[in-house]
């Protein structure tokens, strides 16, 4: 075997599964250079990349070496072939679904994480790691208003913060036969998989019309609850969007939670993308209500510059998650050594649990609170500005005004006089030419029947040159496919 196709002996410990110290450093020194080199040439570079299976299947489908080869020329090879073949969220310019952008801190949190090898399970195995994530919890609780008594946990995002809160909806309602759930036709899809998991019929999950600016229609609300409780039905829980993943759109959480007050009916907020508008005052005056929920979902790999994976379900009284999911085991007898203290794994559906909160808590203490405030108040400029950009523009047209920090439009000159089946097809045929023939990344939604472009625009590395640039091209393409369109 050549000497550039096997492991260098100097880099094995004594066990052939160890390194030692000097190329533990020199192969993490590299990583560090490939990452911070990405950064820097992220900008010129586009916002995805990718290949087609046949392709990497060429490339990657191959069996397990016997023998090892060289650590950095595996980690090279990572991140040449592999790493960059993707939608590259953290670009300035990735606007399609929710971008987000992590802070260095947050990364290096999750490879100390890592290193320490944390299983932040229960408070014996990790009392540290426990108590932080307790803080970072209640630094949540205190940003949305609720009181003394709130809680929650860390999860993988969020459908697994609608899961642990539609379990726990149904065990406050008591598991009763015949359960239903209620949420907009704009909610996300994670709370109609949430609802099938616990066990509610797809008949019994009812999506919900919404007004002109796609907030959840609280006439229909009231119809269908007394329509099901009329036909014997149980509902158990309302789920409202806090910056729906279409639009952006806020539903009428006082009016949904004076509903669900008076109809002893669980209301979940999912806030997973806007909930931590928040920290700013124009976002805790948007989302006025929140802290009236039952439960709050929220992803700090979003509007809060994190790394994923940084969900979190907050709910308003703690007890109501360790009593739906606290379980006796022989094997974790042991935890009796912190039996008065919290286990997160009596809070939701993991036992085995990476520590999610360090992440949050190194780039806030780096940082501080009011550069976060700054960069969450900056999307929403961004896409008030974007909006006003496309109020004026001859060639494009606004679907429904931006809420938070997300901009629905299309090509649509007025003068053109073109029907929604041509529209449709322009429009699918601009965001074409975007995905391969520029920087940016754009995606798009239905609204009302109608294909929308959509930008999400929440990066904290995004400047206006990048939004208006994107929407320059945005017309052009727009203006191209029409003019060739006529001929």
């Amino acid at each position: 075997m050549a000497r550039s196709e096997r492991r260098e002996v100097s880099e094995l410990g004594d066990d052939g599964l160890c390194m030692t110290p000097e190329s533990m450093l020199d192969l993490a020194r590299r990583a560090a250079e490939l990452l911070v080199e990405r950064t820097e040439n992220l900008p010129g570079e586009g916002a995805w990349d990718g290949d087609f299976q046949q392709e990497l299947e060429k490339q990657l489908m191959e069996a397990p070496p016997e023998e090892g080869r060289p650590a950095k020329e595996v980690l090279e090879r990572a991140a040449r072939e592999i790493l960059p073949l993707t939608g590259r969220n953290d670009h300035p310019r990735f606007f399609g679904f929710i971008p987000s952008s992590p802070t260095w801190p947050g990364v290096l949190a999750d490879f100390m994480a890592s290193g320490f090898h944390i299983n932040q399970c229960t408070w014996l195995v990790a009392s540290g790691p426990s108590q932080l994530e307790l803080v970072v919890i209640d630094w949540f609780r205190r940003w949305i208003g609720y009181p003394e008594g709130a809680g929650g946990l860390f999860t993988s995002g969020g459908s697994a913060a609608s899961l642990d809160a539609f379990v726990a909806a149904r065990e406050a309602a008591g598991h009763p036969d015949g359960a239903s759930v209620y949420m907009a036709d704009q909610s996300h899809s994670a709370h109609v998989r949430a609802a099938r998991i616990i066990g509610i019929r797809p008949e019994r999950i009812r999506l919900l019309p919404c007004d002109a600016r796609f907030r959840l229609d609280m006439g229909a609300l009231e119809r269908a609850v007394n329509e099901d409780r009329a036909a014997g039905l149980h509902p158990i829980a309302v789920c409202a969007n806090a910056g729906a993943s279409s639009t952006g759109a806020i539903d009428p959480l006082g009016e949904m939670a004076d509903f669900c007050e008076a109809q002893g009916i669980w209301l979940h907020v999912d806030a997973a993308y806007g909930g931590f508008a928040a920290v700013t005052e124009r976002g805790k005056e948007l989302l006025a209500g929140m802290e009236r929920a039952d439960s709050i979902g929220m992803d700090a790999h979003k509007w809060f510059f994190q790394p994923y994976e940084a969900g979190a379900l907050l709910v308003k009284d703690v007890k109501t998650l360790e009593h739906a999911f606290a379980v006796r085991h022989d094997i974790l007898q042991d935890t009796i050594w912190g039996a008065n203290h919290p286990n997160f794994s009596d809070r939701g559906l993991q036992l085995s649990r990476s520590f999610r909160a360090l992440k949050v808590w190194m780039s806030v203490q780096t940082f501080g609170m009011a550069a976060f405030r700054r960069a969450v108040s900056r999307g929403m400029e961004l896409a008030e500005q974007a909006e006003a950009y496309v109020r004026e523009s001859p060639v494009l047209e606004m679907l429904t005004p931006v809420s938070l920090g997300i901009v629905c439009f299309r090509v649509n000159p007025a003068e053109a006089g073109l029907g929604e089946e041509a529209l449709e097809e322009i429009n699918k045929t601009v965001l074409a030419r975007i995905f391969w023939d520029d920087r940016a990344f754009v995606s798009s939604t239905l609204l009302s029947g109608k294909f929308a472009l959509r930008f999400c625009i929440i990066n904290h590395n995004t400047t206006w040159d990048d939004v208006r640039e994107t929407l320059e091209t945005i017309e052009r393409f727009g203006t191209e496919v029409i003019e060739k369109g006529s001929k």
